[in-house]
């Protein structure tokens, strides 16, 4: 099983065959627009906007399961992103990331990285980053900056 069996539904509610990003990285990431580490959008569109063209695809999606820190909706929600972060990288429907509904690419993502909490999500922002290959490469913690990604993103582009 590979992220290209997964299907999501963008924030417009269109649904996005994760096959298109075959032979590409991909950064996926539980984002919320009103989570203390949301100044990390404007980090992860910067990543996005420098490495588009050489293939990386960011995802951001949100999830309101810490402490309610996604109240939009999802028809307000891209529109809050681009608003006050700059977001233009592609941003899903909310999902859950933990309990019964957990969305079944981040049950994929949390078997295969778990992280210090095994496998769950600890907040917000948690990072994972998949090789062009399809394989999740790497799980980075909440609080590691979009920056601090970028040398694992350049190795992946090579």
């Amino acid at each position: 099983m590979k992220i290209y069996d997964f299907e999501v539904s963008t924030a417009n509610g269109k649904t996005l065959d994760l096959k298109e990003f075959k032979n590409r990285p991909v950064l996926v990431v539980n984002t919320a627009t009103k989570c203390g580490l949301a100044p990390q959008f404007e980090g992860l569109e910067k990543l996005h906007q420098q490495y588009k063209d050489d293939g990386l695809v960011v995802l951001g999606f949100p999830c309101n399961q810490f402490a309610g820190q996604e109240p939009e909706s999802n028809d307000t929600m891209a529109e809050t992103c681009k608003l006050n972060h700059g977001v233009t990288f592609t941003l899903t429907q909310k999902i859950n990331v933990n309990g019964r509904e957990t969305h079944p690419l981040f049950k994929y993502l949390k078997q295969r990285l778990p992280g210090t909490l095994g496998k769950r999500i600890k907040w917000n922002f948690t990072k994972f980053l998949i090789g062009p290959d399809g394989e999740p490469y790497k799980r980075y913690a909440p609080t590691t900056s979009p920056e601090k990604i970028e040398k694992d993103i350049q190795q992946l582009l090579k």
